[in-house]
């Protein structure tokens, strides 16, 4: 079973994972955009029981498009995400794939918002669609 490390940037806030992703997927919209400087969010969604969190956070909570809040925790010291948890999703945490710093990292399984995509990103052709 795999064992991966998520990290801050200056390693004060950190997330072992176990095991593999239930979901990784890209998000194109806006706000994504903003937190992470980046032209998309990517995360991969873990089993809160597979996760250890260790360091200190702290939180903002945004609310999306459709009225639903995520809770982002980020590291004091550096200000990187290190996980979030979305509302009504209690049995999972959501960690952003850049925070494993791992180019092997398992590719998007799902892309949203993608009618805000930037026009030369391209997203893996098995991957489900939603605009």
């Amino acid at each position: 079973m795999p064992h991966r490390l998520a990290a801050c940037s200056c390693g004060q806030l950190t997330a072992q994972v176990t095991g593999d992703p239930v979901r990784v997927s890209i998000c194109h919209c806006l706000a994504c955009q903003r937190r992470t400087g980046s032209v998309f969010g990517q995360q991969a969604r873990f089993y809160r029981q597979d996760v250890a969190i260790a360091g200190d956070s702290t939180a903002y909570v945004r609310v999306g498009d459709e009225g639903s809040r995520v809770t982002f925790h980020f590291c004091p010291a550096c200000g990187a995400t290190v996980y979030y948890e979305p509302e009504g999703l209690d049995e999972f945490v959501a960690i952003p794939v850049g925070a494993f710093a791992d180019p092997g990292f398992p590719a998007p399984s799902v892309s949203v918002y993608e009618e805000r995509k930037h026009g030369w990103v391209v997203v893996p052709e098995e991957a489900e669609h939603f605009s």
